[in-house]
Parts: C-alpha cells; structure tokens; sequence
C-alpha cells in the first residue's frame, strides 16, 4: 500500500454519497485519494428508480466510478447491504484486472456466502415485512427505517431521515454468485458497530469471527458510524489502509 491509500466509499441501504459528507474530508486531509459512489435509485439518484435496478447494476455502479478516475490499489468499503456490492465488484475485478483493488473493508455489513441474497440471514419477520411493504408499491422498492434503529438520535437523526430514499426492492432476494476464494485473495477487515448492534449485522458478525484470514474491529458506535463516529471511522479506515 503506498504512502497515499485510495478509498472507494459504498453507501448501504436507503443512504446515498451524502452520508460520508464528514468522513470524505477528514481521510482527503490524511493525503488520501477518497471518492464516494451513489448507487443507482438511491439518494440523488432515486429518480433512476426502476424495476430493472438490481444488484448488478449497483456492482456496475461502483467499477463504473474505479474505471472512470483509473483508480488502482484501492480500498474498497461498502457499508452495510454494500457488503454485497463489494464482494459483487472482487470478484469481477480480481478475475480481469487483478491489482485494481488492495483491500476490502466490510463496514458492519453483509458478508455473503457464494448464491446467497441480502435476505438470505434476515429473520423470517424481517423477509416478510420488507416484502410486504415492496408490495404495496408494486414491488418496485422498500422504505427505509427511522434512523433511529442506527443509533442515532437528535439532529443526526433527523439529518438521516431527510435523506433516506426507498431502496430497489430487485435485488434483496437477488442470489450474488462469485468465486469466494479468488475473493479471499484480497485482504478482508470487518468494522463491527457494537453499540446499539444492529439485529441484520448478527450473521456477518459470527461469520467473520469464524472464518480464517478476517481483520475484525470494533467501534463502541451505531450502524452509521460514518455520521456517529466520523473522526474514528476515519481513522480506523487510514489504519487499516496502511497495513
């Protein structure tokens, strides 16, 4: 890793770019090279919503943006459902442009098994009433929660839930096929957001602690820890690009 990381940021559910407006100048200010993707029907770019958008166009999304600025050595971190997208994005990128990404860095997100979807180490409740609720608008997407289930509270709280669009409901069943060892070539960490741990996160938490070659980390924040925690987040990503 050179002296100068580079970061991709991949927002999770519901969120957009916007969400890493405090973490993008504090790792810039490090000497980092830092960029923020908004997948596609999310954020400013929820009137892109439609029922095509799945999870490969959001895989698309992000090695759109690494092709775009001809970003090499990157870190690569996806937060929350992200998890899937970065995985989606290895697993293309290691398979034709080997050296195109240096690390991944799942931030309390999913961590899928080969053929698995989003939903797949959801409870049956929350399968359902994700399901239910894309229903009612024709299947086309699902609401976000109130931020609070974040850990966040007050003017954070009400920042999120401005912001917060619908996200496309195509992809949350969406089985993600890849090859987990040529994945597992990359350098993995996991940043577990312990307090108040998010109930969807529990899988991927028991997962990375059983599994060789996993970095584990934690921080004493909610699921956003890029709006908590943005000065430790920061931090904890330039360490970990430095190893």
């Amino acid at each position: 890793m050179s002296a100068s990381p580079t970061f991709v940021l991949v927002h999770g559910a519901w969120h957009g770019a916007w969400c890493w407006r405090r973490v993008l100048p504090l790792l810039r200010a490090a000497g980092a090279e830092a960029h923020a993707v908004t997948l596609t029907g999310v954020g400013e770019r929820a009137h892109l919503l439609a029922p095509a958008v799945d999870l490969h166009t959001h895989i698309q999304d992000v090695i759109g943006l690494i092709d775009a600025e001809e970003l090499r050595d990157v870190v690569l971190v996806g937060h929350s459902y992200a998890g899937m997208v970065i995985t989606g994005v290895a697993d293309r990128l290691e398979a034709q442009r080997p050296g195109t990404l240096s690390r991944l860095v799942y931030l309390d997100a999913s961590v899928p098994d080969p053929g698995t979807a989003w939903s797949t180490p959801h409870s049956p409740e929350t399968r359902q009433a994700r399901t239910e609720a894309a229903a009612a608008c024709g299947g086309l997407s699902f609401p976000p929660p109130d931020a609070s289930v974040f850990g966040l509270d007050g003017a954070d709280r009400d920042w999120v839930n401005r912001r917060q669009t619908p996200q496309p409901f195509a992809l949350y069943h969406q089985p993600l096929h890849f090859d987990a060892a040529r994945v597992a070539r990359l350098p993995r960490t996991f940043i577990d957001c312990t307090s108040p741990a998010l109930p969807t996160i529990a899988p991927a938490r028991v997962k990375v602690r059983q599994e060789p070659g996993w970095q584990v980390l934690e921080m004493t924040t909610g699921h956003d820890p890029m709006v908590s925690a943005p000065a430790e987040l920061a931090r904890l990503l330039l360490q970990v690009a430095s190893a």
